[in-house]
């Protein structure tokens, strides 16, 4: 029985153009999709756009345009963007479509004839930007969290849903379901969220300041509050109630999320579906910001990165890959050029375009332009094999837990071990070696069917080059090639013609003066030379974590009790990178004669030492177990 997967990213709001956050979002929506229908699954994937609410209506009248025109505008420049990034998604959904118009409104009844609607009056600090109402506690310094401006105090009769019933059933089922949502630090933000009295939730507007919005069906003075609206997309856009879509795909619904937007998917959405009488999806899938010199991308910052501008300069598969490889699912990444540059040249250009050029080259110079037979295989083979199983069964694992950039890596660990067959074969040794003929066939033929294997485990993430590259090899109809392929080694056929590849991913050159500016900035950055009595004033020391938790309103922030000879207490951002639990135990190296600090109003007697790795900040760690407090020289 074949399987099913549903993937869905968020519906893009239209008050402003697509940039490279939208972009990552979608990219990866597209890579689990194609992944998962070579892996022999029935798939369906889902985007769109979210074109009600008070900021579209509020940037249509700056553009001088009706709200809808503007929707039009905006929701075209996405709807034509994912095919020139070479996104393949199955259903485009608008929420001005009709058939989402009646789906809202189907809902909205059927909860409120449940009694789960009702009238009632409402005051508090309302953001134009979040389309919410605000606590005071939520607020900071009296501002927005997320957009740092005053919110309007606004009093209004409205309708509200009794979100508050659904608490008790959402913390219960958040803890027997403990991937619902993932990775796992946002299921703990999210029971955060629940621990605090659950409010009903605001989900109308009256139409005497708002008429652009879904009319109630039950009222036709109010519109429906926009993530009542939004939210329903996700089982619109598979035929909800009654279409075939709905009955095969919303059981694996898999919800594509950036981190702003965890509390309308974690606590809205469920308790609205549980309302509604529907089970909820499978998982909510978090990701985090694409950062540029170090701040979340923003209009108003003048920091967007857009996702053409890297595409026309550097090619479609190189930008896909860059946004997949460089960003650990789940956490903040940061875009800079020069990063972007290094990545495709060390990666596509060195390791992945080498070796397809030399492996080509030889292939034609010494068999004529088609894959030679194989004779008989040796050790070394069978091994080169092996990689390519073990391969394959990492990134199946990757996948499961939406590490993409694992999954790369382990797919450039064979292309490591390509590069490394052809050094240890020497097949240009061969060549000279009239008696060696069978052996150079089967070294090349491996050589050959690993280059198959790169092209179908690359496929899902960059499937132009996989195409190319399985066109060079022969094979002119990609569909014939998923994972299956890849469970016996040999299935590239003999005698295929080869064509003559161009480099695919030509190294990428900077200018003259552009490669100074990008030298000097790739240069280590040390601080300057200080004498070792200098150094000496500085005390490290080993110390044993011997408790540790979160800061309270804090996302990253430990305290810890240690032991360095005498228990005192720091205060560190790790909370990202490790749990309170994983750092238990652990012996770590803290500077302990820094001047005391407060963090968050925490005293910290120290500093502990950490660098930066892909996968976020590590420990420095020992190879043999030291005593806490022993001196760190």
């Amino acid at each position: 029985m074949k399987k099913n997967y549903y993937v869905t990213t968020p519906i893009y709001y239209v008050n402003a153009s697509p940039h490279i956050g939208h972009a990552y979002t979608t990219i990866v929506a597209d890579v689990l999709a194609r992944y998962y229908h070579l892996s022999g699954f029935r798939t369906f994937f889902l985007t769109g756009t979210d074109e009600h609410g008070d900021k579209i209506a509020e940037a249509a009248q700056q553009a001088g345009v009706d709200p809808k025109t503007y929707a039009d505008g905006i929701s075209a420049q996405f709807r034509t963007l994912w095919p020139e990034l070479s996104i393949k998604n199955d259903y485009f959904i608008r929420t001005t479509d009709e058939n989402h118009v009646q789906v809202v409104r189907t809902i909205l009844q059927k909860v409120y004839d449940t009694g789960d609607i009702y009238f009632g009056h409402y005051e508090g600090h309302y953001c134009v930007g979040c389309e919410r109402f605000y606590m005071e506690k939520e607020l900071v310094d009296g501002l927005c969290p997320d957009h740092q401006c005053e919110p309007e105090f606004r009093k209004e009769s409205n309708y509200f849903f009794r979100m508050s019933r659904y608490q008790d059933w959402l913390i219960q089922y958040i803890q027997e379901h403990p991937d619902f949502i993932r990775p796992e630090r946002y299921r703990n933000e999210a029971l955060a969220f629940l621990r605090e009295p659950l409010e009903d939730l605001c989900i109308s507007r009256p139409k005497t300041r708002l008429t652009w919005g879904i009319t109630l069906p039950f009222d036709d003075n109010y519109v429906t509050y926009v993530w009542f609206d939004a939210l329903i997309n996700y089982i619109t856009g598979v035929g909800y109630p009654d279409g075939e879509n709905f009955r095969t795909f919303w059981p694996v619904a898999e919800h594509l999320i950036a981190k702003d937007i965890l509390k309308p998917h974690g606590i809205y959405w469920p308790t609205m579906l549980k309302a509604a009488g529907i089970e909820p999806y499978r998982h909510l899938n978090v990701h985090g910001y694409w950062n540029v010199d170090q701040s979340k991308m923003s209009k108003s910052l003048g920091n967007v990165v857009k996702p053409l501008d890297l595409k026309d300069k550097y090619g479609l598969d190189a930008f896909r890959y860059f946004l997949l490889r460089d960003m650990v699912f789940g956490l903040d990444s940061s875009f800079s050029e020069e990063s972007f540059v290094q990545r495709v040249n060390a990666d596509l250009a060195n390791d992945l375009g080498n070796l397809i050029s030399r492996v080509m080259a030889m292939a034609l110079k010494y068999f004529d332009g088609a894959v030679p037979q194989p004779g008989a295989t040796s050790d070394a083979d069978q091994v080169f094999a092996a990689t390519a199983r073990r391969t394959l069964a990492e990134v199946e694992v990757c996948f499961q837990e939406l590490a993409l950039h694992k999954a790369l890596m382990a797919i450039w660990g064979f292309i490591s071990t390509a590069n490394k067959f052809i050094v240890e074969s020497e097949p240009w040794t061969l060549a000279k070696d009239h008696e060696q003929k069978d052996r150079l066939a089967t070294v090349i033929y491996n050589l050959l069917e690993a280059l198959r294997c790169i092209a179908v485990f690359i496929a899902p993430f960059i499937p132009d080059t996989a195409k190319k590259l399985l066109a060079h090899l022969g094979i002119d109809d990609p569909e014939t090639q998923d994972f299956s392929t890849l469970q016996d080694w040999g299935r590239l056929p003999p005698g295929n013609p080869l064509k003559k590849i161009e480099a695919l991913f030509p190294r990428i050159e900077v200018k003259k003066e552009e490669k100074m500016e990008t030298q000097e900035k790739a240069a280590p950055s040390f601080k300057p030379e200080i004498a070792y009595e200098d150094f000496e004033k500085i005390d490290l020391r080993v110390a044993r974590v011997l408790e540790a938790e979160l800061v309270p309103k804090s996302s990253k922030l430990l305290k810890m009790k240690i032991d360095i000879g005498e228990e005192r207490v720091i205060v560190a951002g790790m909370g990202k990178d490790y749990k309170p639990e994983e750092i238990v135990g652990k012996m770590i190296v803290v500077v302990a004669n820094l001047k005391p600090t407060k963090l968050m109003g925490v005293e910290s007697r120290g500093m502990l030492l950490a660098t930066d790795t892909a996968d976020g900040l590590t420990l420095l760690s020992f190879d043999r177990v030291p005593e806490a407090g022993a001196k760190v020289r």
